[in-house]
């Protein structure tokens, strides 16, 4: 049976002291692919959050990558997100760096030293997202796709156990969430767990997968009509 990456039992999820949903249970194995859907402020990015501690967990029991979040000290949350690779919607590259100065900033600042195993892993994410030799390009020098596509590869340079992805198409034309779509669905075949936030319901139609959706302040799982 596939290892739980994420176990979450009767979590409230809160920011700035406001409950945002309630009684959250839910279990992710690895290898699974779960959208959460739900209607801009629904709390999906609030939930993200929580996952990756930039929000406190306050009520409720959660293990994400064999980390307590209830007891998670704030010295411990460098170490957690180096299993999670996070994606979100507006890119976050480094405007004054190339592509490849980007991907050496997270190896350093996550503690790599040696310079071959660091060129050897950007090769090899940007391979898995088929940017192989944009390394020497500015993010302003690449289309929106290009852009989230390096952030997933950025996201998986440290071989995360889980990819939080938070409306990871939200800034892009139908087209280019498309292609994001294939890359992440590409990624997830190759054996990674995937949770992925958005409200773009044709997206999910055309990548059907399981579906949980937020909605006044709770989460369950929706099942999704085949035609």
């Amino acid at each position: 049976m596939p290892h739980p990456v994420l176990s979450l039992h009767n979590v409230t999820v809160f920011q700035d002291n406001r409950v945002i949903l309630t009684n959250v249970n839910l279990e992710v194995s690895q290898g699974e692919f779960i959208y959460i859907i739900g209607k801009t402020g629904s709390g999906k990015s609030s939930l993200m959050k929580t996952l990756y501690a930039d929000l406190p967990l306050v009520e409720g029991r959660a293990e994400i990558v064999d980390f307590d979040l209830a007891k998670l000290k704030e010295s411990q949350i460098p170490f957690l997100r180096r299993k999670i690779g996070i994606v979100f919607q507006d890119f976050k590259l480094l405007p004054d760096r190339n592509v490849r100065e980007n991907m050496l900033f997270v190896l350093r600042a996550t503690g790599w030293k040696e310079q071959s195993r660091m060129d050897d892993k950007i090769n090899e994410v940007l391979g898995l997202v088929d940017l192989r030799n944009f390394e020497k390009k500015m993010p302003h020098q690449l289309s929106g796709g290009e852009q989230q596509r390096v952030a997933i590869a950025r996201a998986l340079l440290n071989d995360p156990e889980l990819i939080l992805a938070d409306e990871p198409t939200g800034n892009l034309d139908p087209q280019t969430s498309g292609e994001v779509m294939e890359t992440l669905r590409k990624i997830n075949a190759n054996g990674k767990t995937i949770i992925m936030a958005t409200h773009d319901y044709a997206l999910i139609m055309k990548f059907p997968s399981k579906t949980l959706k937020v909605e006044s302040a709770t989460l369950f799982e929706v099942v999704q009509r085949t035609v």
